[in-house]
């Protein structure tokens, strides 16, 4: 086990590079799953989920290359189905959510698939009804029992779905499951995240046909089969808006280099909401002189709303990061946490530290923000999710004093050697083994 240990309270000065998206890479690699040529992603993030998802396909007869650090091929000529009912593979996919995806390519293709409800954070029920009915509706026969579902289909068919919500994983499933089936495939309320616009474009680069790409009208018409090709992940819009929340907060000044500005404009306008200065030059992203930042208020001078919506509305990810970068500003600001149940009870620990907030309920919380008169205090947390672990460790760099965070396993999950990354800057975080 390991656990951080930070001093806070310092300045922080430089330029970081942001990984290869998570989210992104969950998909893209669980899509070379669809042909038997090889696939050469590049820029995949060294952190645990895609680590775990690479074993897996690694344990089902993937041919797997490291090509250097970030970049891999695959190959997945046969695959292992005898794999899908050992005890390693259930011991996996209950390790990570991102299991979830094996389930479109490996039904397409071999028409059956074994899974466990997956893993991940703890943020409340996650259902995976999206998934599963728009696969029966495609002709899937699903049997549930002792919390696996077994699904098989001799070949799925296309039809009209309408999900019932924008799921990013029961978009990219159904659009996986679709690339192969027979005839035409609509798929109604889509996600049309980063992360999805990612996946349809590469798996057009294969050979796929689909159409409506960047909106929530996805048409599919499936083909015999899909070829080779490279694909590039994009940076990790999640960790950007981390390091700027950071550089807020720490009155830092950070420069993000070499961004994916398609995908960042929302992102950028909620922290400009907070009163961050934000500079946008070529592919950087400059934060710098936030020693005194202010809330703006809506029109009519009523208080600020900011709330997590399906793309492109602010990603719930971020949320926990406004939270924490809300704490040092001027003014008072809503949080409404809509999309999951369970992901604001973090806050107790920044109302420990000295946050001024106020948990209305499981969704909601009031920032009012201190304005640098106070500085948070240095505590002992446990992180409990991805990102309000990373929000936990934005406030302890902040803080006066020493922080201890437990638990960075979470972190690691999401984000490749944040202590280095941002001791290089000036940071002090120490990563104790135990």
């Amino acid at each position: 086990m390991e656990y951080f240990e930070i001093i806070g309270n310092n300045k922080l000065e430089g330029c970081v590079t942001p990984q290869g998206s998570k989210n992104e890479a969950l998909q893209i690699i669980a899509a070379t799953i669809l042909t038997d040529h090889k696939v050469t992603i590049k820029n995949i993030p060294n952190i645990r989920d895609v680590n775990i998802l690479i074993d897996i396909l690694d344990n089902l007869g993937v041919t797997i290359k490291k090509i250097n650090n970030n970049i891999y091929s695959f190959q997945a000529k046969t695959i292992n189905l005898n794999y899908l009912f050992s005890e390693n593979y259930k011991k996996s996919t209950l390790l990570i959510r991102g299991s979830i995806l094996l389930i479109g390519p490996l039904l397409s293709r071999y028409g059956f698939v074994k899974m466990f409800n997956p893993g991940g954070d703890k943020i409340g029920r996650r259902k995976i009804d999206t998934h599963l009915l728009a696969l029966k509706h495609m002709g899937a026969v699903i049997n549930f029992y002792h919390n696996t579902f077994d699904i098989s289909c001799k070949k799925l068919k296309g039809g009209y779905i309408i999900l019932e919500e924008a799921s990013v994983t029961g978009t990219a499933n159904i659009i996986m499951a679709s690339v192969l089936a027979k005839g035409k495939t609509y798929i109604y309320n889509a996600a049309c995240d980063p992360y999805i616009t990612q996946l349809c474009i590469m798996l057009c680069n294969m050979g796929a046909q689909i159409s409506g790409i960047r909106s929530n009208l996805l048409i599919i018409n499936g083909v015999d089969y899909l070829i080779g090709t490279q694909h590039n992940i994009s940076s990790d819009i999640i960790e950007i808006g981390s390091f700027i929340g950071l550089s807020a907060v720490t009155n830092s000044n950070i420069r993000i280099n070499n961004i994916d500005m398609e995908f960042m404009h929302v992102i950028i306008n909620n922290f400009k909401k907070l009163g961050i200065n934000i500079d946008i030059i070529n592919n950087d992203i400059l934060i710098t002189d936030n020693k005194h930042y202010s809330i703006s208020k809506y029109i009519d001078g009523s208080i600020l709303t900011i709330s997590d919506a399906p793309w492109p509305g602010l990603t719930p990810d971020l949320i926990s990061i406004i939270i924490v970068t809300a704490i040092q500003a001027e003014g008072n600001i809503l949080i409404h946490q809509k999309m999951f149940e369970s992901r604001l009870f973090f806050v107790d620990k920044l109302i420990d530290m000295g946050g001024q907030i106020i948990l209305c309920d499981p969704h909601r919380a009031v920032v009012m923000g201190l304005n640098r008169k106070n500085n948070l205090q240095g505590t002992n947390m446990t992180s409990p999710d991805i990102r309000a672990g990373v929000s936990l460790l934005i406030a302890a760099l902040s803080a006066n004093g020493k922080s201890i965070i437990k638990n960075i396993e979470q972190i690691d999950r999401g984000y490749e050697n944040i202590d280095k990354k941002i001791n290089l800057i000036g940071g002090k975080i120490n990563r104790i083994f135990i």
